[in-house]
């Protein structure tokens, strides 16, 4: 076996409307073509891939951080992006990886999922 890349992330909500808003607001994932389920979701694209399913169905007090720690994507626009998140009141952090001069922003999703954005050490963080 040869792992050649990350198909998606799931996504655990009790919102699926307002998670799905959450990301294509913050992030421009758009909603797109999904198995008909017998349970509630949805899946977000990105140039054209599902990379993020959204299940919906879960109680409020089941929405709870597991073993996985985060989801990243990698990103471009970091000063637009950081201008959306103080726009939209998302709260977050920005900051710049030891050694590589990566730029990491961090924040959370409507249920509580970290999010991780990686933008080039090139990228300016002011417009």
């Amino acid at each position: 076996m040869t792992i050649e890349g990350m198909n998606h992330f799931t996504v655990l909500t009790d919102d699926v409307p307002k998670t799905v808003r959450f990301y294509g607001d913050v992030l421009g994932l758009v909603p797109g073509d999904r198995p008909n389920f017998d349970f509630p979701g949805a899946w977000l694209y990105a140039q054209g891939r599902a990379i993020l399913h959204i299940v919906g169905g879960s109680a409020p007090g089941a929405l709870k951080p597991g073993v996985i720690d985060h989801i990243a994507f990698t990103a471009r626009g970091l000063a637009p992006t950081l201008a959306k998140l103080t726009a939209q009141n998302v709260e977050h952090v920005c900051r710049r990886q030891v050694g590589s001069g990566a730029w990491q922003v961090f924040f959370f999703d409507p249920n509580g999922a970290r999010v991780e954005l990686d933008f080039a050490a090139d990228e300016s963080a002011t417009a």
